[in-house]
């Protein structure tokens, strides 16, 4: 059965895209954490993270990095927060997320309810920072 996130991979469900390349795929989250929340996937889907082949995985968080630079460059913060829960969605993935204290990766927190305008925008500050 394909995950959530593999229908935003297939273009079935919209997303608020960061970045992409041939095999991952980086978008806003659209429960975040904090302003500037992005989730990092594989394109292929495999369940757990660790379930996913050496190279590729390498690979994963090679476009991570790419992704949180950019992150870093526009969004104010001290830090990019990197945390894999994978119990959520059955799709391997990295959550990135602006913050500034340890309790900012707490992801029992109330989630932000962002408009549509501002989740548009920071998309676009972060991806033109890539």
């Amino acid at each position: 059965m394909k995950s959530v996130f593999s229908r935003i991979v297939n273009g079935e469900i919209s997303s608020f895209k960061i970045g992409e390349d041939k095999e991952h795929l980086a978008f806003l989250d659209i429960f975040p954490l904090a302003k500037g929340h992005v989730l990092v996937i594989p394109k292929k889907q495999t369940d757990y993270i660790f379930d996913i082949n050496s190279d590729e995985y390498l690979s994963l968080w090679k476009f991570s990095q790419k992704i949180a630079k950019a992150m870093n460059k526009v969004l104010v913060c001290k830090r990019i927060g990197v945390a894999v829960i994978g119990l959520e969605v059955p799709h391997a993935h990295i959550h990135l997320v602006p913050i500034n204290n340890v309790s900012d990766l707490n992801f029992e927190r109330p989630k932000l309810k962002l408009s549509e305008e501002q989740m548009r925008s920071i998309a676009q500050k972060i991806r033109a920072a890539i």
